[in-house]
C-alpha cells in the first residue's frame, strides 16, 4: 500500500531524530500496579458520555455492593501469572459489542439451530481462557450475590479492569445489561467486525454506522497497544511483496517469526511496551511499525493522521478519549430492564440449561438416584 497523499500538517515537520525520542516520553511519574508500569490517575474517571436508559453509575449498589471489587480482586491476582489475559478479556468484550451489540452474544455456544458467534472467523483466535475467566467470575459474584449481575456486565467490568491492571486508566462503566437470548449468524459477526487488512476509510465508515466518530476509532485502536496478533492476520504485508509503507527493519524481523512455511505463530502488536497499556502503539504508528493494515493506515490515511499524532505525544489526551469511546461503545445495542435475561450459565441461555439440568434430573431418576442440585 502507498502512502496517501499527506497534507500539510504538525506531523511532517517533526523531525525523525524527534519521532525516534517519542517512546521515551513521559506523562506524569509511574508506579507498579498490576505487574506493570502505571501511570497515576486522580481517581476513577466518569467520563462525561449520555447514559442509554437502564444503566447506572451505581446499578449494583444494593444488590451486589462488591461485585467490582471481587472481578477486580480475581483478576488481579489471574494477570500476576499471565499479564496476556488482559487482552483477551478486552478483545472479547470488543468483539461482544461489536456484534449485536453488548449482551454477551459471543458468550454463547453453538446449538442445533447453528453456529455461534464464536465460531466466525474474527473469533477463532479468542482466547478459550477469556471465556472460562468470564465464567470463574460468574461462578465468585453468585457465591456473595446470587445471580444478579449479567454476564454482559462482568465482561464489560472485566474489560476496564484488563485496562487499569494492565496500567491504563481508571474509570467507571455503566452498569445493568441483560444477556441476549441468541447471538448472532457468521455473516452478522463477518459483517460487524473489521478486517486486520481494512484501510482507514473501511474502519472509520463501520465504526461511523455505529455512531462512533474519528476520534472513538483511533482511539479504540489503542487497545492493540496490549496483545498479541496472529501471522495470518498480517502476512499480506509481508508475503508475495513487501507493503513499502512498513518499516524496513520491523518487516524484516517479522518475516523471521512468520516465514511463508509457517503462518501458526504469533508477535507482540505492540513493539515497544507489548503488556502495559500506555500511548506507544501511536508511536509504533508514526513509526510504520504498526502490525495490522488497520493499524498503520490509521497514520498514512490523512483524515486520522492528526489524532495518531495527537495521542502519541500526550499519553493523558489518549487515556482521556479511550475512556469516552469505551462508554460509547459499551452502550451499544444494551439490552435493559425486562428484556434478554441474567444467565446462569454464560454460555448456556437459561431455557437451555433448565431443559440441561431436567435432562440430568430424568436420567438419575430413571437409574433409581437423585439428581444433586446446587
Amino acid at each position: 500500500m502507498a502512502f496517501s497523499s499527506p497534507a500539510v500538517s504538525f506531523t511532517w515537520l517533526l523531525p525523525v531524530s524527534y519521532l525516534l525520542l517519542l517512546p521515551q516520553l513521559q506523562v506524569s511519574s509511574a508506579s507498579e500496579h498490576g505487574g506493570s508500569s502505571k501511570v497515576e490517575v486522580s481517581g476513577s474517571i466518569r467520563p462525561p458520555v449520555p447514559l442509554v436508559d437502564g444503566l447506572s453509575w451505581t446499578f449494583y449498589k444494593k444488590s451486589c455492593p462488591k461485585a467490582e471489587s471481587i472481578i477486580r480482586k480475581y483478576l488481579k491476582n489471574a494477570f500476576k501469572s499471565d499479564i496476556g489475559q488482559a487482552a483477551g478479556l478486552l478483545r472479547l468484550h470488543f468483539h461482544d459489542c461489536f456484534v449485536q451489540g453488548c449482551d454477551a452474544s459471543v458468550l454463547l455456544d453453538g446449538s442445533a439451530s447453528g453456529p455461534s458467534e464464536q465460531d466466525a472467523l474474527p473469533n477463532l483466535t479468542l482466547r478459550a481462557s477469556a471465556f472460562k475467566i468470564i465464567d470463574d467470575l460468574r461462578a465468585k459474584l453468585d457465591q456473595t450475590c446470587g445471580t444478579v449481575v449479567s454476564c454482559a456486565d462482568i465482561a464489560a467490568i472485566a474489560a476496564r479492569d484488563s485496562v487499569y491492571l494492565s496500567g491504563g486508566p481508571d474509570y467507571d462503566v455503566p452498569l445493568g445489561r441483560r444477556d441476549g437470548l441468541n447471538f448472532a449468524t457468521q455473516n452478522v459477526t463477518l459483517a460487524n467486525l473489521p478486517a486486520p487488512n481494512s484501510n482507514a476509510t473501511t474502519i472509520l465508515g463501520s465504526l461511523a454506522t455505529k455512531g462512533l466518530d474519528s476520534t472513538d476509532t483511533v482511539a479504540l485502536s489503542g487497545g492493540h497497544t496490549i496483545g498479541i496478533g496472529h501471522c495470518t492476520s498480517f502476512t499480506d504485508r509481508l508475503y508475495p511483496t513487501q507493503d513499502p509503507v512498513m518499516d524496513k527493519t520491523y518487516a524484516k524481523n517479522l518475516k523471521l517469526t512468520c516465514p511463508a512455511s509457517n503462518t501458526d505463530n504469533t508477535t507482540n502488536l505492540d513493539l515497544r511496551s507489548p503488556d502495559t497499556f500506555d500511548n506507544k502503539y501511536y508511536v509504533d504508528l508514526m513509526n510504520r511499525q504498526g502490525l495490522f493494515t488497520s493499524d498503520q493506515d490509521l497514520y498514512t490515511d490523512a483524515a486520522t493522521r492528526g489524532i495518531v499524532t495527537s495521542f502519541a505525544v500526550n499519553q493523558s489526551l489518549f487515556y482521556e478519549k479511550f475512556v469516552v469511546a469505551m462508554t460509547k461503545m459499551g452502550q451499544l445495542g444494551v439490552l435493559t430492564g425486562t428484556l434478554g435475561e441474567i444467565r446462569a450459565n454464560c454460555s448456556i441461555r437459561n431455557s437451555d440449561n433448565a431443559l440441561l439440568l431436567s435432562s440430568v434430573v430424568v436420567r438419575d431418576a430413571a437409574s433409581g438416584g437423585a439428581a444433586e442440585m446446587k
